[in-house]
């Protein structure tokens, strides 16, 4: 099986997704084409050697749809011999599409890929697409699908979570992203967007809270309290899971994921490739997994899937350095934590969702690259990256530093 190498990555900066956001004015179809440009530019990368180009998207209608990982190379000027597809594994996507990458590499059969994803959540609200898992009764009567608030409250009522749990976690995330970005530990790999006279629309991180506290936390009432009380979906919860006698609500905005804009990309390929275009491997893809969970509860992949991609690699947890896990809501992490029983000091260490937001389609290659810039700076070997995923899934990647 032949080594698939990560050569560079590039992210936008995360906008707010709502219409006052600093990206809302930009296409979905111009942030790929703006990563991809910077991607191919600061590498001096000739595109006519890219055999795919994989995006991952979630909200696959509008704007976002007809695939803009082919429409995006087009639009960014890359060799007509580039092909592209979009796919989507919900909040996963992104991570997906590097590791559907690294399989092209891994088997021989592409020498050269770029994986990566695109949410404009503010041009393309989350859950406008529709679908059978949210919005078909008969599914979700059979199959006891609930909302994925009403999910994260059930994983904190089941596991013991509190208030003050996941507040306290939410206030470190927001603390550990605003050190991270006034010590300048993002800015090799945010592209700053542009709009179309070239003047700067957004270099930062644009969610970012400095300065939450719990008293500030303590104001907001939970989200989904009035959901799961007033549709029934507590009820169904717990039909599912009757060892949970009455759930508590603990979740808000303050302490789940913001919604926001975004796209990133990951460059992929052999090392003989790399030897050819003067690309220098800044890490080895060493494995990678998706593993399905029960989807009632929906949001307990990541620990499943890190186990299972750690014993496909003949490793342990013991073995990885630095661990990284999409902050959908405060308790994902907090069960993770606990079940892979690893310390926080060694997870999320420049933040995550909670502080910088969730671009569902970006997200997965977004906090990879974290990962890998996090690891060249402490000068750490292994790393783990996890994301949990809506319907009961988790996907896994491990990747190696190359010295």
């Amino acid at each position: 099986m032949t080594d698939a190498y990560i050569f560079d990555h590039v992210r936008t900066p995360r906008g707010k997704g709502k219409s006052d956001g600093s990206l809302h004015e930009v296409t979905p179809i111009e942030l790929v084409t703006q990563v991809l440009k910077s991607l191919k530019n600061r590498n001096n990368l000739d595109t006519s050697r890219i055999d795919d180009v994989i995006m991952g998207v979630v909200g696959s209608q509008g704007e976002q749809a007809s695939n803009p990982a082919r429409v995006g190379a087009i639009n960014a000027g890359y060799n007509e011999k580039a092909a592209g597809k979009q796919l989507n594994r919900f909040c996963a996507s992104g991570l997906e599409a590097v590791n559907s990458a690294a399989a092209q590499i891994m088997s021989g059969m592409s020498d050269l890929c770029i994986g990566g994803g695109l949410e404009s959540m503010s041009r393309v609200p989350m859950n406008s697409v529709g679908g059978a898992l949210g919005v078909d009764p008969q599914v979700a009567y059979e199959n006891y699908i609930i909302p994925q608030g009403i999910s994260a409250d059930l994983i904190a009522t089941k596991y013991g979570f509190n208030r003050d749990d996941v507040d306290s976690y939410a206030v470190e995330s927001q603390k550990r992203a605003s050190n991270a970005r006034d010590k300048g530990y993002f800015n090799n790999s945010i592209v700053p967007v542009k709009d179309q006279h070239g003047e700067v629309l957004l270099d930062h991180d644009e969610a970012i809270r400095s300065g939450t506290t719990m008293e500030d936390l303590a104001k907001l009432k939970p989200s989904f309290s009035d959901l799961g009380a007033t549709y029934g979906f507590d009820s169904v919860a717990i039909q599912r899971y009757p060892e949970v006698e009455r759930m508590e609500h603990i979740h808000h905005a303050g302490n789940s994921s913001v919604i926001v804009d975004g796209s990133s990309v990951v460059l992929i390929g052999t090392k003989e490739v790399g030897k050819e275009l003067g690309l220098k491997p800044r890490a080895r893809i060493v494995g990678f997994s998706s593993i399905g969970t029960e989807p009632t509860i929906m949001l307990t992949g990541p620990g499943p899937s890190a186990k299972k991609v750690l014993k496909r690699c003949g490793m342990t947890k013991n073995d990885i350095d630095l661990f990284e896990l999409n902050e959908a809501f405060a308790v994902v992490v907090l069960r993770y934590m606990q079940e892979m029983d690893i310390s926080h000091d060694q997870i999320n260490v420049n933040g995550g969702a909670i502080a910088m937001g969730h671009p569902l389609g970006a997200t997965g290659a977004m906090v990879l690259g974290t990962m890998l810039d996090e690891m060249e700076r402490q000068d750490l070997n292994t790393g783990l990256v996890n994301l949990c995923i809506g319907g009961g899934m988790g996907t896994s990647t491990i990747i190696e530093r190359c010295n």
